[in-house]
């Protein structure tokens, strides 16, 4: 069995053969300090940042040229933060859609609320720009495969932001458990946890100044503005977010897919609640969702506001197979042997723990920007593919609606198209304010 050192001085990532690394410096002395991608920045509250630091370490082969916000205060505070950071100011714009028009953009990043994903990133892609999309790449399955068929049709690049995918330790443990470290793997457990707070009950007020709610909105039916939205709970209400599943529980299902080597399950189940508060909040805070294959099992439980880990971790994800198991997070891996003995594992050196930066500003995120660089600029394969990426998120959304409706979903696996149930089939897609329907 040839050792760890071995694999990651062997290992390729995609056509072009780069070897990865434990930075993005790699991706930029290959490709060369003048070739630069020009991106734009758009929704810059949190994630954002983490584009820009992973911008910041890939900036031999990258340039930010324009930052777009709605919320004029949040985008004069980044565009001071990249002046800080990079030395320079980019653009600034409060609408995307002027952005897009400026020839110098070679590629765009989407991290705004998720009602705004999809439509964004097709905007993007007919606008002739690389579109890289944070996790979830769609607010609901509809969307999602919109989006794969507006990439097929524009023939750019759209990579999603589960940035676990260019991890060197996940995929190290990936191709590990794919050769047989555990034998079959059959069973895949994820989790999240947190100690979130009550978002309360909401007040109509009059809309900041420094807020375009209007453009907030785009394609979600009009709503008053109310106190408890922007610029973070948004993730709570249906018009807007999508839960925690997707919030959080993207990456670990993504792994754990990637993990058994699937894609759509035959069934999805999901039970939980509201538990903790009485408040605004339209989702669950406690979930226990299955997907079922016909030989295999992926199961996810979020806790949103109870902070009691899992394996003595807020997140992570632990697969199963007939030898042994493999305990996978951000920070590194545990391998077990059958009877649940530590066989082996590798931490990786960092002071933080898997959820202690919610901005994510890590070297994940620096390697999955520097893959989706070499995408555009060599034809690198990348490690998150829409098509791919797509998959995951779909089947949380399906959990979504199997927990809404309180019954099992059936799915079409090639397609993940439910099946025999017209009500749960309607929640597919969602209403659009007129005059923002999506058109690929």
């Amino acid at each position: 069995m040839i050792s760890r050192r071995q694999f990651l001085d062997t290992l390729a990532v995609g056509s072009a053969g780069l070897a990865i690394g434990s930075t993005a410096k790699s991706y930029a002395q290959i490709l060369g300090a003048n070739d630069r991608v020009n991106f734009a920045i758009i929704g810059l509250n949190g994630r954002a940042y983490a584009h820009l630091s992973a911008l910041k370490a890939n900036q031999k082969t990258s340039r930010i040229t324009h930052v777009v916000d709605v919320d004029s205060t949040i985008l004069q505070k980044y565009a001071g933060a990249v002046q800080k950071e990079l030395g320079y100011t980019p653009t600034t714009d409060k609408d995307f859609r002027k952005m897009l028009q400026s020839k110098d953009v070679d590629a765009i990043t989407v991290a705004t609320p998720e009602h705004w994903h999809t439509p964004m990133a097709i905007a993007g892609l007919q606008a002739g720009k690389n579109v890289y999309v944070e996790k979830p790449c769609s607010h609901n399955p509809h969307e999602g495969e919109l989006l794969v068929q507006a990439r097929d049709k524009y023939g750019k690049l759209v990579q999603m932001g589960s940035q676990q995918r260019s991890s060197p330790h996940t995929i190290e443990i990936i191709d590990k458990i794919h050769n047989g470290l555990i034998g079959r793997a059959y069973f895949a457990k994820a989790w999240y946890v947190n100690n979130r707070k009550s978002i309360g009950i909401g007040k109509e007020i009059p809309v900041p100044a420094t807020l375009d709610w209007e453009l907030w909105q785009g394609p979600a039916p009009r709503r008053a503005y109310k106190d408890n939205v922007h610029p973070y709970n948004w993730h709570w209400f249906k018009l807007y977010g999508t839960g925690e599943s997707l919030n959080n529980g993207t990456h670990e299902v993504d792994v754990c897919r990637w993990a058994l080597g699937v894609d759509f399950p035959k069934t999805v189940t999901a039970s939980g609640g509201r538990y903790q508060f009485k408040d605004d909040w339209q989702f669950y805070d406690t979930l226990v969702t299955s997907f079922e294959y016909d030989d295999k099992m992926i199961s996810w439980d979020g806790r949103s506001c109870q902070g009691m880990r899992l394996y003595d971790r807020e997140r992570g994800s632990v697969i199963m197979g007939t030898n042994g198991s493999v305990l996978i997070d951000r920070d590194g891996y545990e391998v077990y042997d059958h009877s649940g003995k530590k066989s082996d594992e590798f931490k990786v050196n960092t002071a933080k723990t898997s959820s202690a930066d919610l901005t994510g500003r890590d070297s994940m995120t620096d390697l999955h920007f520097a893959n989706f660089i070499a995408g555009i600029q060599s034809g690198q394969k990348l490690h998150a593919p829409i098509e791919v990426g797509n998959v995951s998120v779909t089947m949380l959304q399906l959990s979504n609606i199997a927990w809404e409706l309180n019954r099992e979903l059936k799915l079409n696996q090639k397609t993940g198209h439910i099946l025999d149930d017209p009500k749960a089939q309607q929640m597919r897609t969602r209403e659009y304010e007129k005059g923002w329907e999506l058109k690929i």
